[in-house]
């Protein structure tokens, strides 16, 4: 699809998929021990919710090759970083060891689909 066929970031399948993920993560992490609290639950949930909120602002910036581009590289590392906070919950024993698969690999979907929209950048970008 060219980009005109979508009128805003909610409108991507790679948005859609990090955001019914991060909600997933929220679910998940309602069951985590009360003294993870303010470590690794409020770390795994924000940047679950950082890719999104950053997928945001990249398509919003899509006027200037490079803030897109930065920003998407946000979501990347960010992506990223959640699927570390992954897993330590694995070995400390919160997730189950197949939900994190599951879990894990959507990341490496959303990591994907933003290389590739890195990679195509000029598919992306209004202006310039």
């Amino acid at each position: 699809m060219k980009k005109k066929s979508f009128k805003s970031h909610e409108d991507l399948a790679i948005f859609e998929l990090a955001f019914d993920t991060a909600m997933t993560i929220y679910e998940l992490t309602k069951k985590f021990p009360i003294e993870e609290r303010y470590s690794l639950t409020d770390q795994i949930r924000r940047s679950s919710r950082s890719v999104c909120a950053n997928l945001a602002e990249a398509w919003r910036k899509r006027r200037y090759k490079a803030a897109f581009i930065a920003k998407l590289n946000d979501c990347e590392a960010e992506a990223s970083e959640t699927q570390v906070w992954i897993k330590f919950a694995v070995k400390c024993g919160y997730i189950e060891i197949n939900q994190a698969r599951e879990i894990y690999s959507t990341y490496n979907k959303v990591l994907c689909g933003l290389v590739n929209m890195i990679n195509n950048s000029a598919q992306w970008t209004i202006g310039e």
